[in-house]
């Protein structure tokens, strides 16, 4: 298991065929005014690729685009439609199809409303992540070694993440509306970045 770091994009032919985990630090929580920082993949065979854009990034980042847009290659994310938004919004592509842990998460674990990623590690892969360099500034020229762990353990469980959500999405009848779900996902994230973020255009008022 490795953790490999790059400039403005990902090297080729460095992920395997099948679904990967992706992730994104940004500035801050506004899609944009908070620019994009860094992009985490992995393939979920125990290497994780961190992409690093500069404060001047042109986010012509070819390798990386090409694996995010494939159509035929699945995207697991937690809380996708967060990252979604930031990978349209500065790569320019959208990442579907896509799957979305935390979607899962509430669809199957209503018996809590702790959905955040380390709480799902703890329990249902009896693992720990840290969340210490959660909100520290991935703008700078370098990332710390704890900055460079911490993005990677956010798509080091994603993948086994997804086959135990699976099993208690099938077990529970709701495989369907979870796809359905995961589907709309762009659209909830092209809705966010055209201004309503904050509305729920399915809401009466």
């Amino acid at each position: 298991m490795a953790v490999h770091y790059h400039e403005e994009d990902l090297p080729a032919g460095v992920l395997a065929d099948g679904p990967v985990a992706v992730d994104t630090e940004t500035m801050g929580l506004v899609t944009k005014r908070d620019r994009l920082c860094v992009v985490q993949i992995s393939d979920g065979n125990g290497d994780e690729h961190l992409v690093r854009f500069g404060p001047n990034s042109t986010y012509d980042a070819p390798n990386l685009k090409a694996v995010l847009g494939d159509p035929d290659r699945l995207k697991l994310f937690h809380f996708a439609r967060f990252d979604l938004a930031a990978i349209e919004y500065y790569l320019g592509v959208m990442a579907a199809p896509c799957y979305c842990t935390k979607i899962a998460s509430k669809l199957v674990r209503t018996y809590t409303d702790r959905h955040g990623l380390k709480n799902l590690i703890e329990e249902v892969l009896s693992g720990t992540i840290s969340k210490a360099q959660q909100s520290s500034d991935w703008g700078g020229p370098e990332l710390s070694e704890a900055q460079r762990e911490y993005a990677a353990s956010d798509v080091r469980y994603l993948h086994r993440l997804k086959d135990e959500l699976d099993r208690r999405l099938e077990r529970e009848g709701r495989t369907a509306i979870a796809q359905a779900c995961f589907d709309f996902l762009p659209t909830r994230a092209r809705l966010d970045i055209a201004g309503w973020a904050e509305h729920d255009i399915f809401s009466h008022a």
